[in-house]
């Protein structure tokens, strides 16, 4: 899940918390092992191996999570893209370097939600190299199928938190609010925010996770599909929705529409909290 993760709920004694907590846990597990693309036996690791070479079979599940990443890459103009994956080939934030143009230029052709085929239940990437990628969005799937899980044993009080991707399901048992520190993007010890919680979720796109500097300019982990190059307006977005998967879309896609991101999120309808790079704060 690329980070710590807790499912935090209220209950008698602790034996009845694990025992509440426990089908979550499985279902997230599930998750994790079904669409990872570091798993030989996912979903995704089998569509990825015969991409140039055949379909393979999906079952409703994956077909929905299909359909809802050709939204993202309709409603983000085609920046949200599940097949840009391949450019880690390029970039290595561990390493801190900077692609040459040629690099670049090669895996491009890899990139496009458009290439993909689906029909009669299966997908097809049409040629050898292409991938198919949901870290975009698999963590705020399992959190919220994970609150759901939760929600069905009549659990109240607690929140899901994969990563830093959240979903509340009801305020502490006294019935206060928790209350959620944002990370601040420039100060590691700090918040931008402090965020009431009950109930919906709360996610936060940044260009501070993975990044390094190169003459005076952040490089992060968050790539146009388009061009293959980092994203740079945005220090961070965090949005609150009723549904983890749907804040995590939008302050991923905000992120990657740049200076047009306010735009988007002023359409959304969801509150969200926007710092630029020149540090000026954004909310509603």
């Amino acid at each position: 899940m690329g980070g710590p993760c807790e499912i935090r709920l209220a209950a008698v004694t602790a034996a009845q918390a694990r025992t509440l907590a426990a089908p979550a846990l499985q279902e997230v597990r599930r998750i994790e092992a079904k669409y990872s693309r570091y798993r030989p036996g996912s979903v995704l690791s089998r569509i990825n191996a015969a991409a140039g070479v055949a379909a393979v079979a999906c079952d409703e599940e994956t077909a929905a999570l299909l359909d809802y990443a050709d939204t993202l890459f309709s409603s983000s103009g085609g920046r949200f893209d599940i097949t840009s994956g391949v450019l880690r080939r390029a970039w290595d934030f561990r390493l801190g370097t900077v692609p040459s143009a040629q690099t670049l230029d090669s895996l491009l052709p890899l990139v496009g939600w458009r290439q993909v085929r689906r029909e009669a239940g299966s997908v097809l990437l049409p040629s050898a190299g292409m991938e198919l990628d949901f870290g975009g969005f698999g963590k705020e799937y399992a959190a919220d199928r994970a609150a759901q899980l939760l929600e069905a044993q009549g659990v109240r009080h607690g929140y899901v938190n994969l990563g830093g991707d959240m979903r509340f399901l009801g305020p502490r048992p006294d019935g206060a609010p928790w209350h959620i520190g944002i990370q601040h993007p420039r100060q590691p010890d700090a918040a931008a925010a402090s965020v009431p919680f009950s109930r919906g979720a709360l996610a936060t796109s940044g260009d501070y996770e993975r990044f390094f500097e190169r003459d005076g300019r952040r490089y992060c982990h968050i790539l146009d599909a388009r061009s293959g190059m980092p994203v740079s307006y945005w220090r961070s977005v965090s949005v609150v929705a009723p549904l983890a998967i749907t804040a995590g879309s939008c302050s991923t896609t905000a992120m990657l529409m740049e200076e047009a991101g306010l735009d988007f999120l002023e359409q959304s309808g969801l509150s969200y909290l926007a710092i630029n790079q020149d540090g000026e704060i954004f909310r509603r």
